[in-house]
């Protein structure tokens, strides 16, 4: 942990970890399971034959009371068909939100290590160690290092 903090002092931060940039990413998660809780919906009532409908735009959180009660045709307009059951209904809700909430932490996870405020700079990659200081390098530049042992006139 000593070793992180050195690393965070030695850097420059023009750009400060603020409210801002959290309070963004926290609007985008609640509005992608937002998305997901709809698409939820929408493969219950799919595979209950009821079709494959969003609610439209002014309706994406109105909606949200009545489709978390267990109404899988809350919000949506048109004809009704044979919406899901609720026990159809929670199913695909958990089993979508589980995936989403996932997928969500794996992506913040490497956001967090590509620009987060603990990301490690000026690290080489496994290629640059190796070509500026790998064994094929020792090996090309043997004659340098031990012109003792690998004198290119063959003598020693």
């Amino acid at each position: 942990m000593g070793n992180m903090n050195i690393q965070q002092e030695r850097r420059a931060n023009p750009y400060p970890w603020t409210w801002e940039i959290p309070t963004a990413v926290a609007l985008m998660v609640v509005l992608i399971m937002t998305l997901a809780l709809h698409a939820a919906r929408a493969i219950a009532n799919v595979l209950a034959g009821a079709g494959w409908r969003f609610p439209a735009r002014e309706e994406l959180f109105t909606s949200l009371p009545g489709l978390l009660g267990g109404d899988a045709g809350a919000g949506l307009i048109g004809p009704s068909g044979r919406y899901a059951s609720a026990d159809a209904l929670w199913v695909w809700i958990v089993l979508t939100e589980v995936v989403v909430l996932v997928v969500v932490g794996l992506v913040l996870r490497w956001g967090l290590a590509q620009r987060g405020p603990g990301r490690v700079q000026g690290m080489a990659t496994a290629a640059e160690s190796e070509q500026l200081l790998g064994i094929s390098r020792l090996r090309r530049n043997a004659a340098i290092i031990r012109p003792d042992l690998h004198s290119k006139k063959g003598t020693r």
